[in-house]
């Protein structure tokens, strides 16, 4: 048998015959033990039952050895009943410690403590939940495993994608699979039906009425928790008709309806509000017939449409769509419904500011007789304070702040009091967002902070289980105690959330809301975003990054096709060039340019890029004077940085030679220069450091205009520059910035910078350069399409020619038109030779060659396609 202690009755057989045993347990005949091997049972005159006498001596029962502990009841000896009363009454047999016709042991899985439907399970003196397959845990399976909402996931750095909600936590509703979009400021969270889109209903059938009904991925109650808690809520619904009207008029019956929360009807449609029996086109006065507040409502022959949002969310989700108008001959209809959006999460960003040390909130008394779980976060200077309090008559329970570096949770149920303390290596008053989660239930009481250890009490076995309160619930100061200073957020007990910002409202001494987000989370906004204080949260401000989404992490880039480029002006566009330069050379300042000052002394340049030609032009900086910036990839496919500040007759090159960087794979490039200082870093490799010459400038005068692409500028270039931008760039570039501009995001993005860049040809937005790949790329003995540069003869190797020609593209087309050409002329000699002998056997003449003139003339009448190779004029060609 299997968990024979777990405090449930089982059944025990003992057989013995001659030569023959077998014992079983619970009339499994799988777990029954046999034995065949020759054998005697002599049981003698008495049967022991929980223990025997030490020695044989039952005149000392106080020696019994390995006695159990527990009940036995239909006690049979050769299938006779033993009489338990006979024993009780001294006629039969004899006892000791042993109470007859009761059994003492209690079964503590009823009622079951394990919630959720965790399985109970238990010992001598407690018993255990299994939480497996429940979606939650703890000692009695009372907390959900998942998070609150999908902002939670969001300020977890969590991405868009499908998660496990709970929304009410440890209540009664069961998690939920929702999908959620975190490309916004605000997340998104979808819920979807199973209902196609455009269900066809009608076509002058029998039915009166078309009912549809939307399958949820969620029940409704789950479904109206998100909702209640959403700032937002949207449904997107569409009725395509075909004589077949949809709302009527707004004194008369509709003839087709929706069915919201609470199996509602409802008679308005998407575009429009509760108690409007009209359509969008009816409110914005735009229908097709101005007669009717609907388009569907002229009954035409044509296809029409009503669409809109729901956004009511007190009626949503839509449930059921009754079709009415659906069975003359000629109706049909089309009916759509999305999914139920929602945006936002009041609970999570609910909060309340304690200004004084008296001030407090106060609710109804806390129902937690036998479980109990209080979560909140808080954030504060002080050092000490009760951040709330419930009391009984005996009973209390009370969460404080005792110094700037413990928090206590103590409570007493009728055993006495309990406290329990999680100290922090680190003060809690740091102004920063700290969570606090406390639990109690009948088997053990526990209290977090943080990611901190989880301090953890057991209940005693015996005693008082159940928490009796009578008070307010008071969340502040309470009794006379030092009160909570400082802000207190998403304060939830047993799944519930306290609206603590409605309670505030009308509170003196607490202020709604809470300041300071950014405090905590701003770590969240990578890569230089900048973290912005918002009423119920924060956002990540990425204008001046090179990335994009909620936390400034999504790569801006581009696939660059030959010819393709790219320019970033740094001026603004209304600004003449002749004025540009006449003052640049006069100041060192102008407040029309909006990019970097005009003299720069310092630069910050850094991008990714892939692609697999050389040479090229990665990117390119030009200026008003002869200062100049470029990336190059050279022939070889190593880097190359080129600096041109004045000063020196050549310019200043580094190069990385050991590296082929037009091997396809992504490459991250990071530039910086202060004064002479460069630092280059490439891919994870370690930083390396340059200098400039001591002759040269240290200042990049006057900048012009980037290119990436291809350099497309007036005036004097570097030879080399020219040669390795023709044709261009061919490959992704993404994340470019340099210094705060992000001409890549300029181009893909509507920004304010948006109208200093130009573009040539068609940019296509990619991820491309995303991160470095620590993948090798195919080795030449293993790669199937590897040439080996030492065997393979091409001519000029790549190089690019002076004249912006590739060479090679040159070669091969001249060699494919001296072919066509050659075809041509051979086709010519055989046609016009077998024409001009007709004296052979046979002629092959065409179709028409009686009537014609010549065998010329017949061949041009027959097949048009040959009037361009001989002329009309029957010219002879020499070949």
């Amino acid at each position: 048998g299997s968990a024979l202690n777990d405090g449930q009755w089982h059944e025990v057989r003992f057989l013995a015959k001659d030569n023959f045993a077998v014992l079983t347990i619970d009339r499994d005949e799988a777990s029954a033990v046999r034995t065949n091997s020759p054998l005697q049972v002599k049981t003698g005159e008495k049967y022991f039952f929980g223990g025997f006498p030490a020695q044989g001596n039952d005149s000392a029962p106080s020696l019994l050895q390995h006695s159990f502990q527990g009940c036995m009841q239909s006690i049979h000896v050769d299938e006779q009943l033993l009489d338990l009363h006979a024993v009780e009454q001294g006629q039969l047999g004899g006892f000791a410690n042993v109470t007859i016709d009761m059994c003492a042991i209690i079964d503590r899985c009823v009622p079951n403590h394990c919630e959720h439907g965790g399985k109970c399970s238990q010992t001598w003196d407690s018993f255990r939940c299994s939480c497996d397959g429940t979606g939650y845990s703890g000692a009695t399976c009372h907390n959900s495993i998942y998070e609150l909402s999908c902002e939670a996931y969001k300020h977890l750095g969590k991405t868009s994608n499908y998660y496990w909600i709970d929304p009410d936590g440890s209540g009664a509703l069961g998690p939920l699979k929702v999908y959620c979009n975190m490309t916004e400021d605000k997340v998104w969270t979808t819920v979807s039906h199973d209902l196609p889109a455009q269900s066809a209903v009608g076509g002058g059938g029998q039915e009166k009425v078309a009912v549809l009904q939307l399958n949820y991925s969620a029940t409704m109650e789950q479904i109206s928790a998100i909702t209640s808690s959403a700032e937002y809520c949207e449904q997107f619904i569409s009725y395509s008709c075909k004589m077949s009207r949809l709302l009527n008029t707004p004194e008369g019956s509709p003839y087709t309806w929706w069915l919201g929360k609470a199996n509602e009807k409802h008679f308005y449609w998407g575009g429009s509000g509760p108690g409007i029996q009209k359509c969008a086109c009816g409110i914005e006065r735009n229908c097709s017939d101005p007669r009717h507040f609907c388009n569907c409502d002229a009954d035409q022959r044509q296809w029409r449409k009503d669409s809109g949002m729901l956004s009511y969310k007190e009626h949503l989700p839509v449930s059921q769509v009754v079709v009415g108008d659906v069975d003359r001959p000629g109706s049909e209809a089309k009916v759509s419904v999305g999914p139920v959006r929602c945006q936002g999460d009041r609970n999570y960003w609910n909060a309340a500011s304690f200004v004084t040390s008296s001030s407090y909130l106060h609710f109804s008394t806390f129902q937690g007789e036998t479980s109990a779980d209080i979560s909140f976060y808080f954030k504060t200077s002080a050092s000490d304070g009760v951040f709330l309090e419930n009391l009984g008559n005996t009973d209390f329970i009370k969460l404080e702040l005792k110094s700037a570096t413990e928090v206590s949770f103590s409570f007493d149920v009728g055993n006495g009091p309990v406290e329990l303390v999680v100290r922090s290596p680190s003060a809690l008053s740091d102004d920063q967002w700290h969570r606090v989660t406390a639990e109690r239930n009948v088997q053990q009481a526990s209290l977090q902070v943080d990611q901190l250890p989880r301090e953890v009490r057991r209940a005693p076995t015996e005693g008082h289980t159940r928490l009796e309160l009578y008070s307010q619930l008071y969340v502040g100061a309470a009794g006379g105690q030092r009160g909570f200073l400082g802000c207190i957020r998403s304060l939830r007990m047993n799944g519930v959330t306290l609206d603590l910002e409605e309670r505030a409202k009308v509170t003196p001494g607490v202020k709604p809301g809470c300041s300071g987000h950014c405090t905590s989370y701003g770590m969240y906004c990578a890569n230089g975003g900048k973290c912005v204080e918002k009423y119920n949260g924060y956002s990540c401000d990425c204008s001046h990054t090179a990335y994009d989404g909620p936390f400034c992490i999504k790569d801006v880039g581009a696939f660059f096709e030959e010819g393709i480029w790219l320019r970033y002006d740094f001026h603004s566009p209304g600004t003449s060039m002749k004025d540009l330069v006449s003052r640049t050379l006069l100041s060192s300042a102008d407040p029309e340019i909006t990019a970097p000052d005009l003299n720069l002394n310092k630069e910050e340049l850094s991008f990714s890029f892939s692609t697999t030609k050389s040479p090229c032009v990665l990117l390119y900086i030009s200026s008003y004077t002869q200062d100049y910036m470029a990336v190059l990839v050279k022939p070889s496919g190593s880097l190359q940085i080129r600096y041109s500040l004045g000063g020196t007759k050549e310019p200043y090159n580094i190069d990385i030679e050991h590296r082929n960087m037009a091997n396809g794979q992504p490459h991250t490039v990071n530039v910086t220069r202060v004064g002479r200082d460069i630092a280059l870093q490439l891919d994870h490799y370690p930083p390396t450091s340059y200098s400039l010459p001591a002759t040269s400038d240290i200042q990049f005068n006057s900048p012009k205009a980037l290119f990436l692409g291809k350099v497309i500028e007036i005036g004097k270039i570097d030879q080399d520059i020219y040669k390795y931008s023709t044709p261009g760039f061919t490959g992704c570039l993404s994340r470019v910035q340099f210094n705060q501009i992000a001409p890549l995001k300029a181009a893909l993005r509507p920004t304010n910078a948006s109208s200093h860049v130009h573009i040539q040809g068609e940019l296509v937005e990619s991820n491309c350069g995303a991160s470095p790949l620590t993948i090798p790329p195919m080795s030449a003995a293993t790669d199937p399409w590897h040439l080996d540069s030492a065997s393979a003869d091409f001519p000029y190797n790549g190089q690019a020619i002076g004249d912006g020609v590739n060479r090679n593209s040159a070669i091969i087309g001249g060699v494919i038109a001296v072919v066509i050409f050659t075809i041509l002329c051979t086709l010519v000699f055989l046609i016009r030779y077998m024409f001009r002998h007709k004296g052979t056997y046979h002629t092959n003449e065409a179709k028409g060659a009686e009537s014609a003139e010549s065998a010329d003339a017949a061949i041009m009448n027959n097949d048009p396609n040959f009037t361009e190779t001989i002329d009309e004029s029957k010219k002879e060609w020499l070949i």
